[in-house]
């Protein structure tokens, strides 16, 4: 009785123990959802902002947050390649190794801009907006010729994939119109072949031949039985007795 009571016991710890280690996975999958969520809401209404301000504000402010706009563009769109592309291409690991070294830059230029956005300063920033226009224009480069590279790559591989599939459609298409017959009764339609005209050909030869020698029933003289001559019987020979 106790064994069993032990038993039982031991199965519902399992079973609290399995369901806390699912019910841990689940939250932590809820909580990277809703942090991604987050993220891709917060990074649009900061792309929404930046579109505004570069037309809302005239002079070095305006200009800093175009730049922002630019770099962020460039970024997420090199980002959202190399993801599309990595799962698919393993050999695009050391492109990934440069685009976490290009992003690492881009994150730093992309804070330099936003504590500029706010400068009071207009002479001073003006003054810095040359160097920060030249380092956007880089790493944006950079970034843009990565991305350019992967989709280059891709479009190489599906004309490939593509120009092999259809040489193999072309030859299946040529082997299903090009068979051969099995073997079986041939219709009686069809033109027989230089076998079988020989053979037709040699029994009528054989035919004509035949008529040829043999006369026809036509001339052969018909008698009744009673003219056709009878066999004569020879005497039947007996020895003379010459006793």
């Amino acid at each position: 009785m106790a064994g069993v009571i032990l038993t039982i016991v031991l199965v519902f710890v399992l079973f609290l123990g399995i369901g806390g280690y699912l019910a841990a996975r689940l939250a932590r999958a809820a909580g990277r959802q809703i942090d991604r969520t987050v993220s891709q809401t917060r990074r649009a209404v900061e792309d929404a902002t930046l579109k505004a301000r570069q037309y809302s504000r005239p002079g070095p402010a305006g200009e800093v947050a175009q730049l922002r706009v630019e770099l962020r563009t460039s970024m997420r769109a090199t980002r959202e390649a190399l993801d599309a592309a990595a799962p698919t291409d393993p050999s695009l690991s050391e492109a990934l190794d440069l685009y976490r070294r290009l992003s690492h830059h881009g994150h730093e230029l992309d804070e330099e801009l936003k504590r500029l956005e706010n400068e009071p300063d207009r002479s001073g920033l003006g003054e810095r907006l040359p160097g920060l226009r030249k380092r956007t224009q880089r790493v944006t480069h950079s970034a843009d010729s990565l991305r350019w590279a992967i989709q280059d790559r891709a479009r190489r591989f599906a004309e490939d994939d593509l120009s092999t599939l259809g040489s193999q459609i072309d030859l299946e298409v040529d082997a299903l119109r090009h068979w051969t017959p099995t073997d079986g009764p041939k219709p009686e339609s069809a033109s027989p072949g230089p076998e079988g005209r020989s053979e037709s050909e040699a029994r009528r030869a054989e035919s004509e031949k035949r008529k040829k020698t043999d006369p026809p029933r036509s001339e052969i003289p018909f008698r009744p039985p009673w003219n056709r001559p009878s066999k004569s019987r020879r005497p039947d020979h007996r020895p003379e007795n010459t006793s």
